[in-house]
């Protein structure tokens, strides 16, 4: 790949070390301009006092060197102050996005938008982990194994394997109507674990590796936080050899980069994994040296053991994570635990040892070997006592995993990101923005367990006109969270509101019990062939969800209620009429009784700190916060926030869960409420009148 000469309109000649102090900020201000570049990039742009404040913090921080925490607000169009100033710099860019669907939209619609406007011939690359990519020796080896047998398997595999045939990326996100939970997508991708890397008969072929080699060559890489710290901890993303030759960093979503980090700083150990391990121990064994181990008894011995762990952890015990403060996990029987993790690494031995005396036949038995140790010295880890700065806890559900985990990332942001300036001695800028990073000036719910105290911190307002556009109600007359009467009285409350409204509503629950129990009331009542679509999370993929939502009431269609948890709390976007009510079932504490958020709280207790001052309440405040912010999208969007949760308005740290939200207007009643949800039918008619006129 060629890489196009970069040209910024604020370089200056003969300069080595980048533009003149000052002149980025300038060309930032005239692409902001009402008559600027950016008129053509964006449909309906106006010139915004908060994104213009975010554009020209950045600019200074990439001229200067350092760190800057920004906290942008809903509105204020976080992604084009941040991308325009990295673009007009002319340095070399990583932009890093908390999912895949948001690096799509950088790479596919932002940034060429972007750098067509500003008349800069920048080249661009996409980056994702390896999961996001076929691999072709995998695609080979599934046909070659007869796992392509398997029902409803043998359809999908050929349909991406025709699709191989055509695809220069490889990125399987080319396949729409391949859901992200399908079990075809671990047998045609690789792992770290299982790729065979420069000996694979399809190196020269790999899609990873072309995508790689792409991202060195650009001036700009989308990548997103889980593949940054994979390569943090593992180097695992080939961002080795890309990270010091970057000068401009910035994490958008910086939310997220916590909880994202410490999944690849510390230790896990899989039920699914090792059941992966030996089905690929007994295909490869039995395709290239039948005959010469007994590969079946091998891969047998290492599923019975996997198995035998997840008896031991509690066969019928519900989801959830075990406390593992001693020797055996909460609850877990100490006769029995030790055993199955002593048979689960003898086993994982043995297969090792058979594998190192074959391991000069093939590539494959190789790397098999080199996972066998890997799991094999992690079954041995958990069978040590935890280090005394770790957390550890079992993950029960429908597979077994066994973590243990860094209780932050900030020793890691400190010596490991942020330490040393580049190469040719120049400092780095590292950029941070989210729409929610905390609920104090310092934004010490991020900075802190990020290792960024010291950071320049901005905090920048939305420009919407909540008072006018947006209203919360919360209701006095409903149960308390704690009876268990209380998600009949939001399922009722949210389905009269949807009924009134027909449909335009969402229900963001806390727990996934809340979520099965207000879906089924909802669902029943609203039956099949009603006015009302009733949508629940878990039903069918998040994308296809949202676009169901989206749908609802036009064309003939029924309005829709989406009932949802977890991921739906952020990252969904539905402006306009589609989304009018927003109705949260209680606030949303840490759950009690998780192992990470007690060992949290056990720290700051230990520092003299309150942890429900400090941990509890911020953390509730920021994820009220991501909720609430589904409601309004744009300037002319209209709706109203439902909290379900008395808690809000008749205890003291509900002045500062309050104090966390957009300035909405009050609704004191039921009758209030009501009125509010016809004042929005009422809009909504008068707009499709004028529409029509």
């Amino acid at each position: 790949m060629n890489r196009p000469e970069r040209v910024s309109p604020v370089a200056t000649p003969g300069a080595p070390h980048g533009p003149e102090p000052g002149a980025l900020a300038q060309a930032v201000g005239a692409a902001f301009d009402d008559h600027g570049p950016l008129s053509q990039a964006a449909e309906g742009f106006r010139l915004r006092e908060g994104q213009t404040r975010l554009a020209l913090a950045l600019a200074r921080v990439i001229e200067q060197g350092g760190v800057l925490v920004a906290e942008a607000a809903t509105g204020v169009g976080k992604t084009f102050a941040y991308l325009v100033p990295a673009l007009l710099s002319g340095e070399r860019v990583l932009l890093s996005t908390a999912t895949k669907t948001l690096q799509d939209q950088l790479f596919g619609r932002d940034l060429p938008r972007l750098a067509r406007a500003l008349g800069l011939p920048v080249s661009m690359a996409l980056l994702k982990g390896r999961a996001s990519y076929l691999c072709l020796h995998r695609l080979e080896m599934a046909h070659q194994t007869g796992v392509s047998s398997a029902p409803g398997v043998r359809q999908q595999l050929s349909k991406i394997e025709r699709w191989s045939k055509t695809t220069r990326s490889g990125d399987l996100a080319e396949l729409p109507d391949l859901d992200e939970r399908s079990p075809v997508i671990p047998l045609v991708t690789s792992t770290r674990e299982n790729c065979l890397g420069a000996d694979c008969p399809q190196f020269r072929a790999c899609h990873v590796q072309l995508a790689r080699r792409q991202a060195m060559a650009a001036d700009v890489v989308v990548i997103n936080h889980h593949l940054f710290f994979a390569d943090l901890a593992i180097r695992e993303s080939g961002m080795a050899e890309l990270l010091p030759s970057v000068r401009v960093a910035v994490f958008d979503e910086a939310h997220q980069l916590n909880e994202t980090g410490i999944q690849f700083l510390g230790q896990q150990l899989a039920s699914g994994q090792l059941l992966d391990f030996a089905r690929d121990l007994l295909a490869a064994g039995l395709r290239q040296a039948r005959g010469l181990c007994d590969w079946q008894a091998l891969a047998s011995a290492v599923e019975v053991a996997t198995r035998e762990l997840r008896l031991a952890a509690g066969a019928g015990r519900a989801a959830g994570r075990l406390r593992w403060l001693e020797a055996v996990p909460e609850g877990v029987d100490a006769a029995v635990w030790p055993p199955a993790l002593r048979q689960l690494h003898q086993a994982l031995a043995d297969a090792a040892a058979a594998l190192a005396t074959v391991s000069e036949l093939a590539p494959d038995f190789v790397r098999l070997h080199q996972r066998a140790l890997l799991l094999a010295q992690r079954a041995e880890r958990f069978g040590q006592p935890c280090e005394p700065a770790l957390v550890r806890w079992v993950d029960v559900g429908a597979s077994l995993r066994l973590v243990e985990s860094p209780l932050d990332i900030a020793d890691t942001v400190r010596t490991r990101l942020l330490a040393g300036p580049q190469d040719d001695g120049r400092a780095r800028a590292w950029a941070f923005v989210s729409a929610t990073l905390g609920d104090d000036e310092r934004l010490s719910w991020f900075t802190e367990p990020c290792g960024l105290q010291d950071a320049e911190v901005l905090r920048i307002g939305s420009p919407f006109d909540y008072a006018r556009q947006a209203a919360l109600y919360v209701p006095t007359h409903i149960a308390r969270p704690a009876d268990p009467a209380h998600s009949a009285d939001v399922a009722r409350l949210a389905g009269d509101a949807a009924a009134r409204l027909g449909g335009r509503t969402m229900v963001l629950t806390t727990t996934l019990r809340a979520l099965r129990r207000i879906g089924e009331l909802l669902g029943e009542r609203f039956g099949a062939g009603a006015d009302i679509e009733v949508l629940m999370q878990g039903s069918l993929p998040k994308r296809v969800l949202v676009e169901r939502f989206r749908a609802g009431g036009s064309a003939g269609r029924p309005g829709c209620v989406l009932v949802a948890s977890a991921s739906f709390w952020e990252g969904v976007d539905l402006p306009g009429q589609a989304l009018q009510l927003v109705v949260i079932d209680k606030l949303p504490f840490p759950p009690p009784g998780d192992p990470l958020v007690e060992a949290r709280c056990r720290r700051l207790q230990a520092q003299g700190r309150s942890a429900f001052a400090d941990h509890s309440v911020p953390e509730a405040a920021v994820a009220l916060k991501q909720g609430a912010g589904r409601l309004i999208r744009r300037e002319s969007d209209r709706g109203v926030l439902v909290v379900c949760d008395t808690r809000l308005v008749q205890m003291g740290y509900g002045r500062r869960l309050l104090a966390a939200l957009p300035p909405m207007r009050r609704l004191p009643s039921p009758q209030a409420f009501e009125a509010a949800l016809d004042e929005l039918l009422a809009e909504d008619a008068s707009k499709t009148i004028a529409a029509g006129a």
